[in-house]
């Protein structure tokens, strides 16, 4: 009787091993975004009425609405699965964007549906932080110099636009996903969507001037694929502002 349950208890591991390893692994989607064409010259930004501000950069910055790299790799774009993918639990570690020099650090900030974010004054002078979401509750707070983190949630999936009152040139993107499968692009243009299960799925590149281009991949066990997203971009006249 003994033996025979010996024998039971082995064979339900030697099952369970062998279950283990027979189960594929994860594979994953990476490319780059570039633009096609010139893209549109930045406005520059004109801080003369925040002089606290201004002194922090020893030339005028750029807008970042549109931001290019070497060979026209586009940042600031978050690509996400929008389909295929399930949702998943947040992060308990809360997201941070700073308030410093009369500009929003990072430019987008994603993080998940109900994840908690804080926003930071780093400056001598008050900020009105103002998101204007369609899908989500809009607020709009104040924050004065060492004043706490503004600490906030949402709970739906949106691109929501972010300004402040008081300075008109400060705009960014909060970018709150459905699940933990998204990635924001830097000079390089560059992504990488890892740790994906065999399955279809919809990869979605999104950018605050140019909107959002999808595309249709599958993945199978261990398998890694590249896609690349082209915006198009209206030239300029040469000497336009």
């Amino acid at each position: 009787m003994k033996a025979t349950k010996v024998m039971v208890a082995v064979g339900a591991i030697f099952a369970v091993i062998t279950l283990s390893s027979a189960r594929p692994e994860n594979g994953a989607v990476s490319g780059q975004v570039r633009v096609d064409g010139i893209p549109v010259k930045p406005q520059m930004i004109d801080m003369s009425m925040e002089p606290s501000c201004a002194k922090q950069y020893a030339r005028p910055v750029a807008e970042e609405n549109v931001v290019t790299g070497p060979g026209n790799a586009l940042e600031n774009v978050v690509v996400y699965i929008s389909a295929g993918a399930p949702d998943d639990a947040p992060p308990a570690q809360p997201v941070v964007l700073t308030q410093k020099g009369c500009r929003y650090a990072p430019h987008i900030l994603a993080f998940q549906v109900n994840q908690d974010f804080q926003v930071v004054n780093q400056d001598k002078t008050a900020h009105n932080f103002h998101p204007v979401p369609t899908n989500n509750r809009e607020w709009n707070k104040s924050q004065p110099p060492g004043a706490p983190p503004i600490e906030e949630k949402y709970g739906r999936p949106e691109f929501i636009p972010v300004m402040c009152n008081i300075h008109p040139w400060m705009k960014g993107t909060l970018a709150v996903m459905k699940n933990s499968h998204y990635a924001i692009t830097a000079a390089d243009g560059d992504f990488k969507l890892p740790n994906l299960s065999p399955g279809n799925y919809t990869i979605t590149a999104w950018h605050e001037s140019f909107g959002e281009q999808s595309q249709a991949v599958t993945i199978g066990g261990g398998e890694s694929k590249t896609l690349n997203f082209v915006f198009k971009s209206k030239s300029y006249s040469m000497g336009a502002n």
